[in-house]
């Protein structure tokens, strides 16, 4: 006889309480899954009567040994707690599925079987089509703040957390950026009987909300990012002691200050990396320059350029010698005075000694003699690089002077014969 209170399918007898079809055509007519999939006829009964699904709420779906034993009833409270406490809050999940059910046992079901098992799987593809791609910078950068993925705890102590007033589970500050930006949504709620304009209004307060979180979270990666927290809390001079950096020119101290604006769009060390990288640029511009000179005098192997400069010190000190020589006898000639003439003005120490007596012979000053040889030789660099250029020399500078000092600039090396 059977069990009180038990369902039995009236054609293979297999017990049928958790799960059953019953015909709404037929009496008592009430069959098991396997046997309504195959399309089982008994009596009067036939497949195309309509059909009725019974459910106790025990039944399994993924399969008892595999699940633990999950009943269709608790994989149903699993969904609606996932949808009313949001993933995560496992313990007010597992206190809505039931006593029986641990919130480790609720996390470890639901990843294993919605996210990961084939039914995630097939809901979850892993290349979502056409999905726009952001590549304007990359992710988690400073214009594109993700505010699911919070950034590590400071590592300050409990005396500069309370200084801050900062919170380091929450990994907030007690006053944030705009902290009254919560009363934008704080009294939004959807009726029914909403017109467009007002389903539009809230849109754009949910909306000007949302920019709002997003910049508190900018700052608080600038924040991270270049160690304003150390500098306020004076750890940044000690950090700085214990990591010695290369030497900034004041060039480069300059250049870094008219560049600050652009903090905000790169982070610390992309920031660093391109300060690197130009003084890369002109170690390399400068090696570059040198190893042209090397074969523009016929120079072609690293080891005579070793050579190369012995011999060229050796010149410059022989004619160093020569005009000293020379200096010496036109003061012995009585010529002294001529050079006298020019000794005490500007610019004098910066003339080489040919350079002393070609300014003497053309009773020019110093500082005039170095403004005109800039010009020339400025002029002479444009030509090379095909720069159009127009030459406009001082009024004082007649054309017997130029072309002795155009001579005197070819006969050094300073320009080509063809610039002459």
């Amino acid at each position: 006889m059977a069990e009180l209170g038990k369902k039995y399918c009236v054609y293979c007898l297999a017990e049928v309480s958790s799960l059953r079809f019953r015909c709404t055509e037929c009496t008592d007519i009430e069959l098991c899954p396997d046997c309504f999939s195959a399309g089982a006829e008994i009596g009067p009964h036939r497949r195309w009567h309509g059909y009725q699904l019974v459910d106790g709420g025990r039944f399994t779906l993924w399969g008892a040994e595999a699940e633990g034993g999950w009943s269709s009833r608790e994989e149903q409270l699993l969904l609606d707690a996932i949808e009313q406490f949001g993933f995560g809050n496992w313990e007010d999940m597992a206190a809505h599925v039931g006593a029986s059910r641990t919130p480790q046992e609720v996390m470890e079901h639901y990843v294993s079987m919605y996210i990961h098992g084939n039914l995630g799987k097939a809901c979850i593809p892993d290349t979502i089509p056409n999905r726009v791609t952001d590549h304007t910078c990359p992710s988690g950068g400073p214009l594109s703040p993700s505010l699911t993925t919070p950034l590590p705890p400071l590592d300050i102590s409990v005396a500069e957390q309370q200084q801050l007033g900062y919170m380091p589970l929450r990994d907030d500050y007690e006053i944030e950026y705009d902290q009254d930006a919560e009363t934008l949504i704080s009294g939004l709620s959807v009726n029914y009987d909403d017109d467009d304009v007002e389903i539009e209004l809230k849109r754009a307060h949910v909306d000007m909300y949302v920019r709002k979180l997003k910049e508190r979270q900018r700052r608080k990666n600038i924040a991270r990012d270049y160690n304003l927290v150390p500098a306020f809390l004076g750890k940044d001079k000690k950090e700085k002691e214990k990591a010695p950096k290369r030497k900034i020119t004041k060039e480069e101290k300059e250049l870094r200050l008219k560049l600050r604006p652009l903090y905000q769009f790169m982070s610390c060390k992309e920031f660093e990396d391109f300060f690197e990288n130009m003084h890369k640029e002109r170690i390399l511009r400068a090696k570059i320059r040198e190893l042209q000179r090397y074969r523009r005098n016929g120079i072609t192997k690293m080891e005579e350029s070793a050579e190369y400069e012995a011999a060229r010190h050796k010149r410059e000190k022989r004619k160093e010698n020569k005009n000293i020589a020379s200096s010496k006898r036109g003061k012995e000639d009585g010529k002294d005075g001529e050079f006298a003439a020019i000794e005490n003005l500007p610019g004098f120490e910066l003339l080489s000694d040919r350079e002393k007596v070609l300014c003497s012979s053309l009773n020019l000053s110093p500082a005039r003699y170095v403004t005109v040889k800039t010009i020339i030789i400025k002029d002479h660099l444009q030509k090379r690089q095909g720069i159009p250029s127009k030459s406009r020399l001082p009024s004082y500078l007649d054309k017997v002077l130029k072309k002795r000092i155009l001579n005197f600039l070819t006969e050094s090396g300073w320009i080509s014969r063809d610039a002459s």
